[in-house]
């Protein structure tokens, strides 16, 4: 285990072991890749042909270098092939009994110096130690793909592998240019177990008709960043390797958000498996395309049912920095805006801070000195909600406290005019009980921005059981014209994006709370294996420890799940008034400004 890892075998040649081949190739590696398909062995080749093809024709590598790296990869068909590798990493398909019997048959085949790895997400690497004669050289080297892109690489120790081969194959996965992150053994690791949670969440959230498959995945893409939505990225992974994991994962933490929704074994069983049968959440135009066509379950192109009503002027209430961005975002749109505060120095001074938000895109050559005269000239100051009396839509961002939000509505429903819409920007509180505290009920819609504003494009339109087809559908129209995407979701706790991201932070500090992983190692492994912009702990900072420990609360609350009570870990931290960058110490620790 102390000579260098130079002749490495791969076992399984699907889309997953082809990467790892090309990626072990192109760093100077003599790759053994083997699979019982001739078929599949062909593609490999014919892949890695490809893809240093494309790299000779972008200039990163010669002709020369391409033709040495496809000399160094080879097929076979019979795991004989490995007998000389100094590490045998095997990536077929995700079940005990196959990947037994690959490693019982390589016992008697390799050297007693060469290391074993399984590349599983799911299953438990001690189990497949155990069950070879000398688990001290098995691990787990969990990739993503597509290989050649991502950065993570989790290296899964059991209590029984030996340290330097954990030493050995952490050094091959830096010289690949890789990201290594140790781990210790549990199903879904820190990657997949946190992502796969949050994928299960949505495809329930789907199959309760909560959200459409397009407002889920568009208010998960907008709203936080990532790199695709949640079911159309199970549907890239796998609807049925996705339910494989899940149930790997249920079984080792009996917690019902890993306890696989109906759909995904409805989806799976049906042979309707993602982008590789050609149709699951989404339809594609053929097995393995990328391109989703329509179908039946596509919406219209025109979301807004039914008549709606005329918006020329906005109120904004609030003087904090979501009302300062909701106000900017309306003038900028042409609307005239009447920005209202408990008083008439806390309005003046949330436009100053309009008008700083302008002369910044001035200076950054996003508008015209002109058309930010002419939006902040669109912006009235006023100090007592008694200006809303003329507005077509009046739009609530004060405090999140139910109380001090309900007394707002009733003092709107007696200052604005008959026929006016009334919107509250709640992220957690039921927008019903808003409108109760109205004599108007039908007028009151959730339109919940995200911040900063003026630069997140989502808007989820929270529809009650009162709200009237017309101020929804107005809603919607205005949402288009300030040019926000617009998602549809129910009046229940979290909506669409709170609901699928605070569970997935929750469980992100449990695993720091039972010392599975640190705080760095989760973080990288998210924006390294997930995509994400931020890793959870660093978001968790900026969002701020009391308003997360809050939204986790209000979820519990409404789902009674014990899954969703916040960690005790966010309670004693929110407890010390360590609540995150504003404090100068959450999860870390930041300089004062």
């Amino acid at each position: 285990m102390d000579t260098p890892l130079s002749t490495i075998a791969v076992v399984g040649l699907g889309t997953m072991g082809t990467g790892i081949a090309d990626v072990l190739a192109r760093a100077g590696r003599e790759v053994i890749g083997i699979d019982i398909s001739e078929n599949a062995a062909a593609q490999a080749v014919a892949a890695l042909e490809a893809s240093t093809a494309r790299a000779v024709d972008r200039g990163r590598i010669t002709e020369e270098e391409r033709q040495d790296v496809l000399a160094r990869f080879r097929t076979f068909s019979d795991l004989q092939a490995a007998a000389d590798a100094d590490l045998v990493i095997e990536v077929v398909p995700e079940s005990y009994e196959t990947k037994q019997e690959v490693f019982r048959a390589l016992d008697g085949i390799v050297r007693p110096d060469a290391i074993l790895a399984t590349g599983t997400n799911a299953l438990s690497v001690t189990r497949l130690a155990a069950d070879s004669a000398h688990p001290e050289r098995v691990l787990g080297l969990h990739f993503f793909t597509p290989v050649q892109a991502m950065k993570l690489v989790e290296v899964v120790s059991s209590v029984l592998t030996a340290p330097q081969a954990v030493d050995a194959v952490t050094v091959l996965a830096q010289e690949l240019g890789k990201e290594p992150v140790a781990v210790g053994d549990r199903p879904g690791f820190v990657a997949d177990g946190l992502l796969f949670g949050y994928l299960n969440q949505a495809a329930a959230m789907y199959e309760a008709k909560y959200a459409s498959r397009e407002d889920i995945d568009a208010a998960m893409r907008l709203g936080c960043g990532l790199p695709m939505g949640p079911l159309a990225l199970l549907d890239l992974i796998g609807v049925d390797t996705a339910r494989t994991v899940l149930e790997a994962m249920y079984s080792s933490s009996q917690d019902r958000l890993h306890a696989p929704a109906p759909i995904l074994k409805q989806l799976s069983e049906a042979g309707l498996t993602g982008r590789k049968s050609g149709r699951g959440f989404y339809t594609y135009e053929a097995p393995g395309s990328a391109e989703v066509v329509r179908d039946a379950l596509t919406p219209a192109d025109a979301a807004a049912a039914g008549e709606s009503r005329e918006v020329r002027s906005v109120g904004v209430a609030g003087s904090g920095t979501m009302a300062s961005g909701i106000a900017e975002v309306f003038a900028k749109a042409g609307y005239d805006v009447v920005l209202a505060a408990r008083s008439q120095e806390k309005a003046n001074t949330a436009k100053a801070r309009i008008a700083k938000s302008l002369a910044r895109s001035v200076d950054k050559g996003r508008m015209t000195g002109e058309a930010r005269d002419e939006t902040l000239a669109r912006i009235v100051a006023a100090g007592s909600l008694d200006a809303f009396a003329e507005v077509d839509l009046a739009v609530e961002a004060v405090a999140e406290n139910l109380e001090i939000k309900q007394e707002l509505f009733a003092r709107l429903d007696k200052i604005c005019k008959p026929g006016a819409v009334l919107a509250t920007t709640t992220s957690s509180l039921p927008v019903v009980a808003c409108a109760r505290a109205t004599s108007r009920p039908q007028d009151v819609i959730g339109m919940h921005f995200f911040n900063p504003a003026p630069a997140m494009k989502l808007v989820e339109i929270v529809r009650t059981v009162l709200t009237a087809d017309d101020v929804h559908a107005t809603v919607r129209e205005v949402t288009a014209k300030i040019r926000k995407h617009p998602v549809d979701c129910g009046d229940r706790a979290g909506f669409i994006v709170n609901a699928l991201l605070f569970p997935y932070l929750n469980n992100a500090i449990k695993m720091v709370q039972e010392h599975y992983a640190t705080l760095d190692d989760i973080d990288a492994a998210m924006k390294l294996g997930g995509g994400y912009p931020m890793g959870p702990f660093e978001l968790l900072d900026v969002v701020g420890l009391d308003v997360s420990l809050a939204i986790e609360q209000v979820l519990h609350r409404e789902f009674r799940d014990p899954g969703l009570a916040p960690a005790p870990l966010l309670e004693h931290l929110v407890a010390a008034g360590c609540l995150g960058r504003k404090t100068g110490r959450g999860f870390r620790e930041y300089a004062r400004r």
